[in-house]
């Protein structure tokens, strides 16, 4: 059968909206749909709902910007973090990686991506903004880049360098044992780890 051709308009709807998430090609995403509906509509309904419920109720901490159930994280709310170092990540992806390492005890701040001209991402489009301002305020004794070590990753910790580098704080980042051009979510545990505990001062 054509992927192109289906029997129910209900069964091709369902695909095309698999086929819209990421690295979900036709194939997989007609795989999946026929997996859900040999499935008890019990699951199916649950399956649903918590998609539904994720859309409408996570939040994202007013701290840090991680996600959250509630209005600050359970990593900020945590009396036992270090307040005085924030580690500065891409994404969420990137704060679990770290939390998993068991090696880093500050908090976090998400910025939400990382300059990328060609993609039309810039300074602004992130929150820097929210991150100079805890500077601002006093309390961090260090700030850790802890970006992809790409060419996006390097510009934007250029770029916070020139931001913050006026207020008397501690800037590093990772040790290069994470390999240039890796991903951090995609980076094995130890390795990470030693990076973060082998952190170096940021140098232009």
């Amino acid at each position: 059968m054509s992927f192109t051709e289906y029997p129910s308009k209900l069964l091709e709807d369902a695909v095309n909206e698999f086929a819209s998430l990421p690295g979900i090609g036709r194939k997989t995403a007609f795989r999946l749909v026929m997996y859900l509906l040999k499935r008890d509509s019990g699951e199916v309904e649950r399956f649903g709902e918590s998609i539904i419920r994720l859309h409408r109720e996570i939040r994202y901490c007013s701290v840090c910007h991680n996600i959250s159930d509630t209005g600050i994280c359970a990593i900020c709310s945590d009396e036992k973090r270090d307040r005085s170092v924030v580690c500065v990540v891409e994404n969420i992806q990137d704060v679990m990686a770290i939390e998993n390492t068991r090696q880093y005890r500050g908090v976090y701040h998400v910025l939400g991506g990382i300059i990328s001209p060609v993609d039309g991402i810039g300074p602004s489009d992130l929150r820097i903004d929210t991150l100079e301002e805890k500077v601002k305020a006093g309390g961090i004794k260090e700030v850790i880049f802890a970006l992809s070590t790409t060419m996006e990753g390097d510009t934007t910790n250029f770029y916070l360098f020139r931001r913050l580098g006026r207020y008397n704080i501690l800037l590093t980042t990772l040790a290069r044992g994470v390999a240039v051009g890796d991903e951090l979510e995609y980076t094995d545990e130890l390795t990470l780890g030693r990076a973060i505990n082998n952190r170096n001062p940021y140098h232009q």
